[in-house]
């Protein structure tokens, strides 16, 4: 089942329970998912649908600080249960560990590819491979974590 046919079958869930909130988040979640899809004029790939919830999950994140900054404790709550019914329909995130595991080896990659040990010059070409490596594993890493980590790893 993919991501668009869990909302769907969501939406008419939260209709039926008279969840005003969630039915409001999913057809949102829905109304970007469809705006895609037109905008690309094809259906929408597993790995598309989901960058498209990481773009709305990044949207949130950003809308809760400002409103902990601006004083809004109680929207500031309401994002971050959108966060969450959103983070629902993602991949499982990757642990640090497994994050941290795949910076690893696809630095020490670049290292016996390249020839010399790669330096914070490098960061973009490590980010890339890193970044498809995570893809490849199905698995989904927040792009400042990653970030932080290739950068501690190419200092070093």
């Amino acid at each position: 089942m993919t991501i668009s046919e869990r909302v769907n079958a969501d939406i008419v869930t939260a209709m039926k329970a008279k969840d005003e909130h969630r039915l409001t988040t999913l057809r949102m979640v829905k109304s970007a998912l469809k705006s895609k899809e037109i905008d690309k004029r094809e259906p929408l790939t597993e790995a598309e649908q989901t960058a498209v919830l990481s773009t709305l999950v990044k949207q949130r994140r950003e809308s809760v600080e400002s409103f902990t900054k601006g004083g809004r404790p109680e929207l500031a709550a309401k994002e971050q249960a959108e966060i969450g019914m959103i983070e629902g329909y993602m991949p499982q995130a990757a642990s640090e560990d497994q994050i941290r595991e795949i910076v690893q080896s696809a630095i020490a990659h670049l290292a016996a590819s390249g020839g010399a040990k790669p330096g914070p010059r490098d960061m973009g070409a490590a980010m890339k491979v890193i970044q498809q490596r995570i893809l490849a594993t199905g698995l989904r890493a927040d792009g400042k974590v990653v970030a932080e980590m290739v950068k501690a790893e190419l200092a070093k």
